[in-house]
């Protein structure tokens, strides 16, 4: 495992976000949602692909809390722009399970 100084963590923008709009992004390669992310007053809401349709679906997503990089560049998916990259993890069937906080914290918060 590569390691990294503290200061390249502190790079790296990962803030609490709520998805409020989910969507299926029908031109996409591979199935995902478009995503649409509110990270509060600071950061507004955010585009993002995801992924993720093999364990939640649009419905499901709406009022979920997520953590995202916010601070990668815009991004050309197809038709959209990402502006943000959900996090999440591979599960043992290689399906993304999302990142997501266990109690609720304020939109925009960043990681420590």
């Amino acid at each position: 495992m590569q390691q990294i100084e503290w200061n390249d963590f502190f790079k790296v923008e990962i803030r609490v976000g709520r998805i409020v709009q989910a969507e299926i992004f029908k031109e996409a390669r591979n199935p995902a949602y478009i995503l649409h992310v509110d990270f509060g007053e600071e950061l507004g809401i955010k585009k993002s692909s995801a992924q993720i349709t093999e364990l939640y679906q649009p419905e499901q997503l709406i009022g979920k809390l997520v953590a995202a990089v916010v601070n990668f560049p815009k991004k050309q998916i197809g038709p959209i722009q990402s502006e943000c990259l959900v996090t999440g993890f591979h599960n043992a069937s290689g399906q993304v399970a999302l990142c997501v906080p266990d109690r609720d914290v304020p939109l925009g918060t960043k990681l420590l």
